[in-house]
């Protein structure tokens, strides 16, 4: 019986494995797909998440959002319901067993029309409003993964059936634990909704001084009301939000365009360097120049920021 049961797991994991032959985040040729392979364990790493759905197959990874440190591993999933900033690591990994992964993009555009023909009072209660849940994959999800997967050797079934996989997945995802929060999303009257819209707007203007009044106002909020569910949403404040979302940009321009740490630090928004030195060693454990010399040492025959960016999964 076991051996039946693990056995969607396993196509799961030869499909991953085949296909990421190598190491690091690779995009497929399914729009929205990414699968991730990594033999070794390293420190923890700047990551960007968009909502999205994470599937561990093999091997362990924990995300640490503001102060909470998320774990899972093979058979759970990560849901992710609005763009995040976080530290991610991969914690459980060895040559003969790798890390194995997949994410799937959620389109949040296509949950309302979705929710108006299952009904809005079908996805679950939300416990918890984090924009960042994990769950024990269900026989069911895994089955409409595990089809998703099988697509990438099928190119030509992709135009007709991946629109009917996704439109699945959101399905078992809504009507999973976490499900109000895809619904809340993407209603447009309510407060993650708003915290929503207040992301957007940072991530654009993430550099420009921040003025929580001028926030609240843009997206019909009190400053109170704001920081109250911008903290339960994302884990941080609007200031903290952006603080990581300028760290991660100056650790991109360093690692991929070259800069010094001066001018990442001033193209981010950082009008003091040691202000920038002291924020960035806090945040990634060394100062600039030792962390980036680190990173640079440590990707040897691959393009500069590919192994730290990292994407979800």
């Amino acid at each position: 019986m076991k051996d039946i049961q693990d056995a969607p797991r396993q196509e799961m994991i030869d499909i991953i494995a085949r296909i990421a032959g190598a190491d690091g985040d690779h995009q497929t040729s399914i729009p929205g797909l990414s699968i991730h392979r990594h033999s070794v364990a390293a420190k923890l790493n700047c990551a960007a998440y968009k909502p999205s759905v994470a599937i561990i197959v093999q091997g362990a990874k924990r995300v640490v959002l503001g102060e909470e440190t998320l774990v899972y591993g093979a058979s759970d999933y990560l849901l992710t319901s609005i763009d995040l900033p976080v530290l991610s690591q991969i914690s459980l990994t060895s040559p003969e067993e790798p890390y194995l992964s997949m994410t799937f993009q959620i389109d949040p555009t296509r949950v309302p029309a979705l929710l108006d023909t299952i009904g809005h009072g079908a996805a679950k209660s939300a416990g918890s409003p984090r924009g960042m849940a994990v769950s024990k994959l269900t026989p069911d999800l895994e089955d409409t993964a595990l089809r998703l997967l099988r697509l990438l050797d099928r190119p030509h079934d992709v135009p007709v059936l991946l629109p009917l996989i996704e439109q699945e997945l959101l399905y078992r995802l809504l009507l999973g634990p976490h499900g109000a929060k895809l619904r809340q999303m993407a209603t447009t009257e309510s407060q993650p909704h708003q915290i929503g819209r207040a992301v957007s707007w940072l991530k654009e203007h993430y550099s420009r001084p921040l003025r929580i009044e001028d926030l609240a106002s843009r997206v019909s909020m009190s400053v109170s009301s704001l920081h109250h569910h911008f903290k339960a949403i994302t884990a941080m404040s609007p200031l903290q939000y952006q603080k990581q979302l300028r760290l991660q940009e100056a650790r991109r321009l360093m690692l991929e365009e070259r800069l010094d740490a001066g001018n990442a630090g001033h193209k981010v928004g950082y009008e003091s360097q040691s202000q920038f030195s002291r924020e960035y060693a806090r945040h990634f454990g060394e100062p600039p120049l030792r962390d980036v010399g680190r990173v640079r040492r440590n990707l040897i025959g691959r393009t500069a920021g590919e192994a730290e960016m990292l994407s979800e999964g």
